[in-house]
């Protein structure tokens, strides 16, 4: 296995837990490795990932490591759809997986960062997780966004490297705190309009635009 990817794994791991994004053994991380991909093992601690607290899996099998995670499935379908991606999270952060298990719209409006990062978020009903129903899923939806929403579940984020998924689920829990919070303090927030939003996507230069398929 990929040593300098295993090591970035293990910083993307203990950030997560560092910065409450992630608890105890829930959620999984992986990272795109030649025609596979590394997804740390089942039962593993996020912050206290060992360099062999990992699986090399592809195809739908188990090539090396440790069991993997009994959600390599769903980590595996987005490969598959979306070659530009190449690092996938999983994890249930407290705010962002309360929007996830209520009727409530996350806003991308908000500020900069959320803007482009979230620019796309799309919601998966719930299945079993591990199932291959949920692994399906979140494979029909791959092109519809970089953010899932899975119901009653947690929430998953991809993106081209593991710097930006980090970036885009910090992103994701901060706006969903700052949108929950506004609402419990009875705070009317100023959402940007979306000729803006779209303006500043287009041609701020921010970041590359994504091209969606769907």
């Amino acid at each position: 296995m990929d040593n300098q990817l295993l090591k970035e794994l293990q910083r993307t791991g203990k950030f997560m837990m560092d910065k409450d994004l992630a608890w105890g053994t829930a959620g999984n991380i992986s990272g795109r490795s030649d025609d596979g991909y590394i997804i740390s093992a089942t039962g593993t601690y996020l912050g206290e990932l060992e360099m062999e607290d990992f699986s090399y899996c592809k195809e739908g099998e188990h090539m090396e490591g440790k069991k993997p995670s009994k959600e390599f499935l769903m980590h595996e379908g987005i490969y598959q759809e979306r070659p530009e991606i190449n690092s996938v999270l999983h994890a249930s952060p407290f705010y962002s997986t309360l929007i996830a298990n209520s009727n409530l719209e996350l806003p991308s409006n908000y500020f900069v960062e959320s803007m482009y990062y979230l620019e796309r978020v799309t919601r998966v009903p719930f299945y079993n997780p591990g199932s291959k129903e949920l692994a399906n899923a979140v494979k029909d939806r791959a092109k519809e966004a970089n953010i899932f929403l899975l119901e009653n579940h947690g929430i998953i984020v991809c993106d081209v490297n593991l710097k930006e998924a980090r970036t885009a689920l910090q992103t994701l829990e901060y706006s969903a705190k700052m949108h929950i919070t506004a609402l419990e303090k009875g705070i009317p927030m100023n959402g940007l309009s979306e000729e803006t939003v779209h303006d500043f996507i287009h041609h701020s230069g921010y970041k590359p635009v994504r091209n969606w398929e769907k």
